[in-house]
């Protein structure tokens, strides 16, 4: 059955947009070439898009011939303004961007953990309504935050959790009574961290890949297919749980300790890097785990680093080996700020004790955004609800 016409020009309308996104502005001819439609289709959504407020004149053309350049249409940018979150244990980070992801303000905020539950949440929300006049914006379409924990696949909700502080929950509710009119989304940080590394990182090739995170705590996304998979009770991917060898004891419902977190989460990596020596810089950014493994991996060679790199990466690969036994994704990313400061030296080391351990193949890439993954992932993420739900308003 053919497309009535209020389908076809919102289908056109749509693919015109999503083309702005991903190339920035072009030229009606441009727009001709790249979505094969007729010129006088193309003058007609440049019309009806212009007249919607969704794009715009960003510029001109310079012309390969004489007479007037053309005119470059872009998004109107500022037509919407979004936020992304990182929300950890320890505190929050945020951006502030335009419609098509320009960033217009950045913050952060450590929350300690003795702040009482509303305290926090005051904190948290007071810091996303300066950011977000700091940026000029009055309202806020769209949020999009990241967690840890499990996301309930019913409700979008963010579970209760007794091992996570009670304002992460709160947050939620809290922005979403603060911030009139804004859509607020939560999504596990691990699953946003791998969308980041999907569209911008170490994946973009891949649409079967898992990403595991190996930063404060430890996690894996798993996208099949191209898409997402969250489980039955949001849990897919809590290898922090995983029962491994090489640990004392085994996990409970309420506690990791004992499973794959034992071997590689934060804590343990720094206790191995004091058992073999490997002397931390004496400045830097990064946190004490993600410090070592850098300072092994791009300092002078030496007994010490070599033998914490293996110890590391045997670790690692015990996780690992039962994810692609399991899933078979063919492509594992070593995320997460452990994961970007092992770089090539530990995915290398990793991809040569799984060639050891299993018949299936898989790659094994560092990822490429660390622990900015989780906030690129929130803004992408809000990014593409903003404009899913803008871009469909003409033609309707």
């Amino acid at each position: 059955m053919a497309a009535s016409p209020s389908t076809a020009r919102a289908i056109n309308d749509r693919l015109a947009l999503r083309l702005l996104q991903q190339e920035g502005p072009l030229t009606a001819g441009q727009l001709k070439e790249l979505t094969g439609l007729s010129r006088p289709t193309v003058a007609d959504l440049v019309e009806r898009l212009t007249a919607a407020g969704l794009i715009e004149v960003a510029g001109e053309a310079r012309a390969q011939r004489r007479g007037p350049n053309a005119k470059l249409y872009g998004i109107v940018a500022g037509r919407a303004h979004l936020a992304a979150l990182d929300v950890r244990t320890e505190g929050v980070a945020l951006v502030v961007s335009d419609l098509v992801g320009g960033v217009l303000a950045e913050a952060s905020l450590p929350i300690a953990d003795d702040t009482g539950t509303g305290p926090a949440v005051e904190q948290a929300v007071s810091l996303v309504e300066r950011t977000a006049k700091e940026a000029g914006a009055d309202r806020l379409h769209t949020v999009g935050i990241g967690a840890p924990g499990l996301i309930d696949p019913a409700t979008g909700e963010l579970r209760d959790s007794t091992s996570l502080p009670e304002w992460h929950r709160r947050l939620v509710a809290a922005l979403q009574e603060r911030l009139p009119g804004a859509r607020v989304s939560v999504e596990n940080e691990t699953n946003l961290a791998a969308l980041a590394e999907q569209r911008d990182g170490s994946a973009r090739d891949r649409d079967t890949f898992v990403l595991l995170w190996l930063g404060h705590g430890t996690g894996a996304a798993v996208i099949l297919d191209g898409a997402l998979r969250r489980g039955a009770s949001g849990g897919t991917g809590e290898i922090g749980f995983l029962p491994v060898p090489g640990t004392r004891g085994l996990p409970s419902a309420t506690d990791c300790a004992g499973g794959f977190h034992s071997l590689a989460g934060a804590a343990a990596v720094a206790t191995l890097a004091r058992e073999y020596g490997v002397v931390l810089p004496a400045s830097g950014s990064d946190p004490e785990a993600a410090g070592a493994v850098r300072a092994a991996v791009s300092g002078p060679e030496s007994a010490a680093h070599t033998r914490f790199l293996d110890t590391l990466a045997d670790r690692v690969a015990v996780g690992v080996a039962s994810v692609v036994a399991l899933l078979d994704p063919g492509c594992v990313v070593l995320g997460g700020e452990i994961g970007q400061a092992g770089g090539e030296a530990l995915a290398s080391r990793v991809h040569d004790r799984l060639t050891a351990m299993s018949p299936l193949p898989v790659e094994v890439r560092p990822g490429a955004l660390g622990g900015g993954a989780v906030l690129r992932g929130a803004l992408l993420t809000a990014r593409d609800h903003a404009q899913d739900e803008l871009f469909g308003a003409p033609g309707h």
